[in-house]
């Protein structure tokens, strides 16, 4: 016996949703039941924060969507330059300012099979209001993670260059264990042991003046790291990219995260087996939090 459909809330219910095409209220935007990255995890999506009704590097975070879904095995029906002038519509049609951005493509119900012969490829794009930390009065007191059970997949077992859905499945596990402990995220390893990332953003060090990260060996490449870097180095920092351990973080001055989600935010303690490591929130990371502000309005 069939029965109503239980209406379930939406992320936001009031900015139509850019759909193949055609933009549409966002509760009509729907797939199959047998949509073929609902069941392989095939997904691939972006990220990108507005300010001002423009889009914060998106034609960056477009070319990235291209790249991510060619490491999965298929094209974008759409250009860089398409999907930007969609994205725009949306927002404009959405009456939106300052707002986040999800672009994503697919594969559809065509086949389930996991070799996905014969799929058609789908593209949308939604946005909706979802303010920074900063602008909520809640970004200065820092991060506070704990270590992650799980760690990062090497390159040669994943696609870790693309931001394909399948591969969040860790992050997802991680951050519910985070939260349940008491902690705002998870710091998570690679495969040999040393420091990747956190469950959505990337990791920077601050240690005598000087910026180190982990090399993106197994895991997305941030953008908006990037963007930072470019920052340090006009404030005279320099940056370094590369192998990374738990002893180098614990000998850290000053930790921060960086990620569209999050724009800058310090991080204050990790808790691990046995040891609990705490850092300031330092003057470096404050002054590439106002620059990044700063360049946000500027580049809009």
């Amino acid at each position: 016996m069939l029965t109503e459909a239980v209406k379930v809330p939406l992320v936001d219910t009031t900015s139509p949703v850019w759909f193949d095409g055609t933009l549409l209220p966002s509760g009509d935007a729907m797939l199959h039941v047998l949509t073929h990255s609902l069941h392989n995890g095939g997904a691939v999506f972006e990220g990108i924060r507005a300010y001002d009704g423009r889009l914060f590097l998106g034609k960056e975070h477009f070319r990235r969507l291209q790249h991510s879904a060619e490491l999965l095995g298929y094209t974008l029906p759409w250009l860089v330059d398409d999907l930007q002038a969609a994205a725009e519509a949306v927002l404009w049609a959405g009456g939106l300012k300052d707002a986040y951005v999800r672009p994503i493509a697919w594969r559809g119900s065509e086949s389930v099979t996991v070799s996905a012969q014969g799929c058609r490829i789908h593209t949308a794009i939604a946005a909706w209001d979802w303010p920074v930390e900063t602008a909520l009065g809640d970004g200065t007191g820092g991060l506070r993670l704990v270590l992650s059970d799980w760690r990062r997949p090497a390159p040669d077992t994943a696609p870790t260059a693309s931001k394909c859905s399948g591969l969040y499945m860790t992050g997802t596990l991680s951050r519910a264990a985070a939260a349940r402990s008491g902690h705002d995220d998870a710091l998570m390893l690679d495969m040999a042991g040393h420091v990747a990332e956190t469950t959505v953003t990337n990791i920077v060090l601050v240690r005598d003046g000087r910026l180190l990260s982990p090399l993106p060996t197994c895991f997305l490449d941030s953008l908006t790291k990037r963007h930072v870097f470019d920052l340090a180095r006009g404030l005279g920092l320099s940056v370094h990219e590369g192998t990374v351990s738990l002893d180098d973080l614990d000998a850290a001055d000053e930790v921060f995260v960086t990620g569209t989600s999050v724009e800058l935010r310090p991080v204050v303690s990790l808790d691990r087996p046995g040891k609990h490591s705490i850092w300031p929130v330092g003057p470096i990371t404050t002054a590439l939090r106002k620059a990044f502000r700063a360049s946000t309005r500027a580049h809009a």
